[in-house]
């Protein structure tokens, strides 16, 4: 698939939202964010429930839909569900990916993008249709200090064996961006360097 229009080479996945339905803090970084002019972000909440997930990612849409920015959601909703907030694409987290055996029929018309972090993985989510992806952990990063990373040589010779866009996460910022490109990467996604 095309995507159209292309992809922005930098990929803002926010942190944790607040537990509470209290998201005025938090959409009000968001709106600096689409409005300083990242283009595509990745709405991710792992403690929120459908409900306020689902409440959260309408008006964070509505934010983006606002500066021309793309919203992928990752969270409680289940892909079925998924097209009742008129967001751009859907994320499937690792583990949710594995189960997919073909392109779920709930985005046939939005974005799928993965999280992968091996050779399987990115084989995976290529031969069922994934848009694009997000490669980690490339470089230390202060959420898990101490974790194993992949280090450019092995994320190239990964992002080297797929043909959809990859985006190097894990320590990444906008001056890591030629760095990424240079190893194959498509471009580049975080957290607390465009947060």
């Amino acid at each position: 698939m095309r995507i159209d229009p292309p992809l922005p080479d930098i990929l803002l996945i926010t942190p944790e939202p607040p537990e509470s339905a209290r998201f005025d803090m938090f959409l009000e970084r968001l709106s600096h964010a689409v409005s300083s002019g990242v283009a595509l972000v990745q709405l991710r909440a792992k403690r929120l429930d459908a409900v306020a997930y689902c409440e959260l990612a309408e008006r964070a849409c509505a934010i983006c839909h606002r500066h021309a920015a793309r919203l992928v959601l990752n969270g409680p909703l289940p892909l079925e569900d998924a097209p009742s907030v008129d967001a751009d694409g859907v994320h499937l987290p690792s583990a949710q990916l594995m189960l997919c055996q073909a392109r779920p029929s709930g985005v046939r018309r939005k974005l799928l993008s993965a999280a992968c972090h091996s050779r399987e993985q990115l084989l995976h989510a290529q031969a069922i249709g994934v848009d694009f992806v997000t490669l980690s952990p490339v470089l230390p990063t202060a959420s898990h200090p101490g974790e194993p990373t992949l280090g450019w040589p092995q994320f190239q010779a990964l992002a080297a064996q797929v043909s959809m866009p990859v985006f190097a996460l894990g320590g990444m910022t906008r001056e890591a961006l030629p760095a990424a490109r240079a190893c194959g990467a498509y471009g580049v996604a975080g957290i607390s360097a465009f947060w």
